[in-house]
């Protein structure tokens, strides 16, 4: 089946979202890595771990949540325990399986961490936009999501922060 080429339209706004994933992994890292000498996937890794319950999760499902395969974050998890971030043990539930759990050490990273990384998303995107461009952006992810995981395999993952937000105490 030939596919039609796209439009000058639809490749001014695929030419951009290229523009967009090719820079912006790089201002990500190279943040983290200067304010907090971690990578932004190291980050990443240790946020998730950060908002798992026991700050810990199995292996499996520590690279579902990230998207990663088991090779690539079993050689992440080992810099990172390297470092004392992050542990490794034994599932007690599944001996065949291990967990990865935040070390007291990586969540004072996550914790120094954060700001600078949340202060680079802000000016990098979230301040280039309007409330009603930040709205669409959502709607847009949301198309875009649909089409790559149409089974919603990662929606768990990418909606969490859907909703109200948890009652403080």
């Amino acid at each position: 089946m030939d596919a039609p080429w796209l439009d000058r339209k639809q490749l001014r706004a695929w030419v951009r979202l290229v523009g967009v994933l090719e820079l912006l992994p790089g201002v990500l890292d190279a943040q983290l890595r200067r304010d907090a000498d971690v990578t932004h996937f190291e980050y990443y890794v240790l946020a998730v771990l950060s908002e798992s319950p026991d700050r810990t999760l199995r292996m499996t499902e520590l690279a579902r949540h990230t998207n990663a395969t088991l090779p690539r974050l079993s050689h992440v998890v080992s810099r990172l325990e390297s470092r004392d971030l992050v542990e490794r043990f034994p599932c007690p539930e599944d001996r065949r399986a291990t967990n990865a759990r935040l070390t007291g050490a990586g969540w004072s990273k996550v914790q120094e961490a954060a700001p600078g990384h949340a202060a680079t998303v802000r000016q990098h995107v979230v301040d280039a936009l309007t409330d009603e461009q930040i709205d669409q952006l959502s709607a847009i992810g949301d198309a875009v999501l649909a089409r790559l995981d149409p089974a919603g395999a990662m929606a768990e993952i990418y909606t969490r922060y859907d909703g109200e937000p948890p009652a403080e105490d």
